[in-house]
């Protein structure tokens, strides 16, 4: 399925990085470059508690998706195990006819069901099962600090720098090990936001990544991969997704700022796969 799949405006946060990191004489890149596909987005199935943490439908991040020019869409709410925002197992049903309905009213725009499904220590280390793997046409995934049994308090303490370099070098091989176990155990499509919340060995997850073909994600979000991880990464023969990380329907489609991180950091823009030129 990795390979099988086809292959906007940009955001507050993506704008302040660029003026920070490279003034305001800023190449266009929306001009040159267009976005082919966006799989990283979420809708009001992110439930959160009292208020969605998503706040798009399927029907109005589809809608975007065609506004925006896009080929195709993934539907990808967070996994059943984050404790805040996870998709409630017994509503997979209902959005998947969600979906088939809004592919049915945009047949310009294909439409995918995926989950951002919760890297954690236990087991196969995603919080679904394998048999629940089967519901989605793919998964994608990454370290929330929301799941359970992901040290999720000791490296939120981390990023903040409360710790000591002994425990958060520790916290790294763990951090490491389990993303790993995920992309071995799991057909994984896209590792997102990976450096996101949690210190990694990043040469060694990208060469996971490059053995599995697992696309690494460029986030428009988080912000990651940064320019320093994407030098690292870059290093193996892996290949990048740009994912918007939309949380709401206007942000479906996103993809400038990560052309600019890629462009820092030396990558080939044929590296990354939903990015083509004009």
């Amino acid at each position: 399925m990795k390979g099988s799949v086809p292959e906007g405006f940009c955001g507050l946060r993506a704008v302040r990085w660029n003026r920070k990191k490279r003034g305001n004489a800023l190449t266009d890149f929306s001009k040159e470059y267009r976005m082919k596909y966006d799989f990283h987005t979420h809708t009001v199935y992110s439930h959160g508690f009292p208020i969605p943490h998503g706040k798009g439908t399927v029907e109005s991040n589809v809608a975007a998706a065609e506004k925006a020019g896009l080929e195709a869409i993934a539907i990808a709410d967070h996994g059943f195990g984050h404790m805040f925002y996870g998709i409630r197992r017994g509503l997979v049903a209902s959005e998947r006819a969600e979906i088939e309905a809004a592919q049915a009213a945009h047949p310009s725009v294909r439409v995918y069901m995926s989950v951002e499904a919760n890297i954690i220590e236990i087991g196969d280390n995603l919080d679904l099962t394998h048999e629940e793997a089967g519901q989605f046409d793919f998964l994608i995934a990454g370290f929330h600090y929301g799941a359970w049994n992901c040290h999720g308090v000791s490296n939120w303490l981390c990023d903040k720098h409360i710790t000591t370099p002994r425990l958060r070098e520790r916290l790294r091989d763990r951090n490491t090990a389990m993303i790993i176990g995920a992309l071995r155990n799991y057909d994984i499509k896209i590792l997102t936001h990976p450096g996101d919340k949690c210190p990694v060995d990043m040469a060694a997850i990208a060469k996971v990544c490059a053995e599995t073909d697992t696309l690494m994600e460029l986030n428009m979000s988080h912000l990651h991969l940064t320019v320093e991880e994407l030098k690292i990464a870059a290093k193996e023969d892996v290949r990048f997704i740009i994912g918007s990380d939309a949380h709401t329907s206007d942000r479906v489609g996103d993809y400038v700022n990560g052309l600019e991180r890629a462009e820092a950091a030396g990558v080939d823009f044929q590296r990354i796969v939903n990015i083509e030129k004009r």
